[in-house]
C-alpha cells in the first residue's frame, strides 16, 4: 500500500539535553487509521508536532504525501489537519467563523458548502453562530476537529482526542473517523485508551522513551503477542500445589480456590488436555472453567514494563 508519511532517521534533542526522539523510522500508509501509543512523555507529541512543523527536528527526514515538511513546509503543511490535546482556539469567535478563517490561513478558497457538511456531520450546525467559550467541554473537542477539517485535508492528525469527554461522545467520535477513514483521509491517532486504538486502529505503533519500539497490524499484534490464560474454579480449597503439576506452572488465587493456568494460544500444544487429565488423577475437581485472551492493554503494558 502506498505511504503517505515517510519518516527516516527522525531524532529530536532539546537544549537541556533531553533526548525526546531517537531515530524514528516509520511508513504511514494512506488511508489507514494508525494508533501511536505510549506512556506520558513518551515523545508521542513531539513526534506529531516534528510532523506538523511545529518543532524542528535535531537529524532526519519528514515527506508528508511527497513534501519535505522542512524544505516544503507549506505544501506538506496543507495537507495536514491537526487536533491538538489543547483547546487552542478563540473563545471569543463563532463556531463558524472559527472553521472560515482556519480555512482561509490555508489559502483555501471559501467553500461554505465544505463548511456546512463537515459542522453537520459533527452536529454542530446549530452551534455555528455560538461563541466557542459558551460550549460545552464535548463540543469545543468537536469544534477543534472541524476547524482541523476546515481545509479539507488529506492526513488528520488526533492528539487524544476524546481525553475528558463522556463515554457517548466517544463513541461518536470514533464513528466520525471511522466515516473520515472511508472518505480516503489518512488518521493518525494518540490515545490514552487502550480500547480506543483496540476498537478502530488497523496499525499500532508503540513508543518508549523516544522509541518507536514495535509498528504492527492490530489483528497480527494480538496473533503474536496474545497469551491466553485459563482459570480453574476448584470444588474444594488448596493450601498448594502439588509438585506433580509442576510443568504446568500454575498460580494459586482467591485463597486457594483458583487455580491459574497460562498458555501461548499460538502453539499446537498447549498442554490443556494432560493437565485436565493429571487433575483427574488426582482427585482434583472443579466447578467451571473460563478462558480469557489477553487484550492490548496487557500486550501494551507488558511491552512498556520490558523496556523500563
Amino acid at each position: 500500500m502506498q505511504s503517505i508519511i515517510s519518516i527516516s532517521n527522525l531524532t529530536k534533542t532539546y537544549a537541556s539535553g533531553l533526548q525526546a526522539l531517537k531515530r524514528v523510522d516509520l511508513e504511514i500508509r494512506k488511508g489507514e487509521i494508525f494508533a501511536l501509543l505510549g506512556p506520558n512523555g513518551a515523545g508521542k507529541t513531539t513526534l506529531i508536532s516534528i510532523i506538523c512543523g511545529i518543532v524542528t527536528p535535531t537529524t532526519g527526514t519528514v515527506i508528508a504525501d511527497g513534501h519535505d515538511i522542512l524544505s516544503d513546509y507549506r505544501s506538506a503543511r496543507a495537507k495536514i489537519g491537526l487536533v491538538p490535546q489543547e483547546l487552542t482556539t478563540d473563545m471569543f469567535g463563532t463556531t463558524w467563523n472559527t472553521m472560515r478563517f482556519s480555512r482561509g490561513l490555508f489559502g483555501r478558497a471559501p467553500n461554505p458548502a465544505h463548511l456546512e457538511k463537515v459542522l453537520r456531520e459533527l452536529s454542530l450546525w446549530d452551534k455555528r453562530n455560538d461563541r466557542i467559550m459558551t460550549l460545552s467541554g464535548g463540543m469545543k473537542r468537536r469544534v477543534l476537529i472541524a476547524k482541523a477539517l476546515a481545509h479539507e485535508p488529506d492526513i488528520l492528525f488526533l492528539d487524544e482526542p476524546t481525553a475528558g469527554v463522556d463515554v457517548e461522545l466517544r463513541r461518536d467520535m470514533w464513528a466520525l473517523v471511522r466515516q473520515l477513514r472511508d472518505s480516503g483521509v489518512t488518521i493518525i491517532l494518540t490515545t490514552h485508551y487502550i480500547d480506543e486504538a483496540e476498537e478502530m486502529a488497523d496499525r499500532i505503533g508503540v513508543i518508549s522513551k523516544g522509541e518507536l519500539i514495535l509498528v504492527e497490524e492490530k489483528t497480527e499484534l494480538m496473533k503474536k503477542l496474545g497469551k491466553k490464560q485459563m482459570t480453574l474454579h476448584l470444588q474444594e480449597p488448596m493450601t498448594e500445589i502439588p509438585a506433580t503439576l509442576g510443568e504446568w506452572h500454575l498460580i494459586l488465587k482467591d485463597k486457594g480456590n483458583e487455580l491459574e493456568y497460562n498458555f501461548d494460544a499460538r502453539e499446537e500444544g498447549t498442554g490443556i488436555p494432560l493437565l485436565l487429565r493429571r487433575l483427574s488423577e488426582l482427585g482434583i475437581g472443579f466447578k467451571d472453567l473460563q478462558t480469557r485472551q489477553s487484550s492490548l492493554e496487557d500486550i501494551f503494558v507488558s511491552l512498556v514494563h520490558d523496556r523500563t
